[in-house]
């Protein structure tokens, strides 16, 4: 089975902390040991694993990654949003995690987070979760 969970972005440029809902989608599914695949099919969004705890750190990579990859710059893609299509080179579009006793296994400070690029929009991650 694969599962959707969506996502409303509410600025340009959104890094939403998604654990929790990733967990109670692993819950639901009643699988105890395997593994989490996470996939976003947009071109301008993406994902990835960092530190939750503290929200400066979003803070942080959201200012490193518009002072990297300006909105601005002498672009050729007609729509305007390259800035947001390499920023999801960066970020990349799937995750896996291991489930352990059905648990998602993360650091201590670690969360997984969906990464807006061109909002503010509605997205979708999709969820697999493998058996094993």
């Amino acid at each position: 089975m694969i599962y959707t969970l969506k996502i409303i972005t509410k600025s340009r440029t959104d890094l939403i902390d998604i654990t929790h809902e990733i967990q109670s989608t692993v819950t639901k599914s009643n699988i105890k040991n395997g593994l989490c695949v996470l996939y976003v099919p947009h071109t301008t969004a993406g994902m990835f694993i960092n530190e939750n705890a503290d929200p400066s750190v979003r803070a942080d990579i959201s200012k490193m990654l518009d002072r990297l990859i300006p909105w601005k710059a002498d672009y050729q893609h007609i729509e305007g949003n390259s800035a947001a299509h390499i920023k999801s080179i960066l970020t990349g579009s799937s995750i896996y995690v291991i489930i352990d006793n059905g648990k998602l296994i993360l650091g201590t400070w670690q969360g997984i987070f969906f990464a807006e690029f061109d909002g503010p929009r509605e997205r979708t991650i999709k969820i697999k979760i493998l058996e094993g």
